[in-house]
């Protein structure tokens, strides 16, 4: 399924962006090259996550880096979301794989989350935040959802345009 070709970001349009991610059954080195290759590909285009579905790679693996905010660099496989708080926040959030675009999204404060660290040992942890809000955004991803599927109708419709161009993206 992985193969060892170099990846690049796919954009707004492309089909893995809204299929459901397989879940990783087996951490091989394969994997872990993956992992190392999302890292670089995130830094060079400076966002603070990215999924593999935005690479075109249909897995259950997020990588985060927000050491910039004072936050954790981690990359997660198989990650769920097993509570959320009841309160909520608004915060403008953006996209490697929608690049221009930018929407205030309310997403609940704090959620806890389980998955796999890439050294096999099975995690979970509390996340608040910006961390709680990148790990739902990136969790997103691999359910096939986008930020701009939290806007309300006539807001998506406005973006028509720019998501007509950003389709475009992927034949480049």
């Amino acid at each position: 399924m992985v193969t060892d070709t170099q990846h690049r970001l796919v954009y707004y349009g492309n089909k893995t962006l809204r299929s459901v991610a397989q879940e990783i059954t087996q951490i091989t080195q394969e994997i872990r090259n993956l992992t190392d290759e999302m890292f670089a590909i995130m830094h060079k285009e400076q966002g603070i996550g990215l999924a593999a579905p935005q690479i075109d790679v249909p897995l259950q693996l997020l990588v985060i880096d927000i050491r910039s905010n004072k936050g954790p660099m981690m990359a997660l496989i198989n990650p769920k979301i097993t509570a959320f708080s009841d309160e909520t926040d608004g915060y403008e959030e953006g996209c490697l794989s929608l690049p221009g675009i930018t929407a205030d999204i309310i997403r609940p404060v704090s959620i806890q989350v389980e998955g796999i660290a890439i050294n096999e040992k099975p995690v979970k942890f509390e996340a608040s935040g910006l961390l709680a809000r990148v790990l739902q955004h990136e969790i997103d991803h691999l359910h096939g959802k986008l930020f701009i599927d939290y806007l309300e109708d006539y807001k998506r419709k406005e973006l028509n345009a720019q998501l007509k161009k950003i389709k475009k993206l992927n034949r480049a």
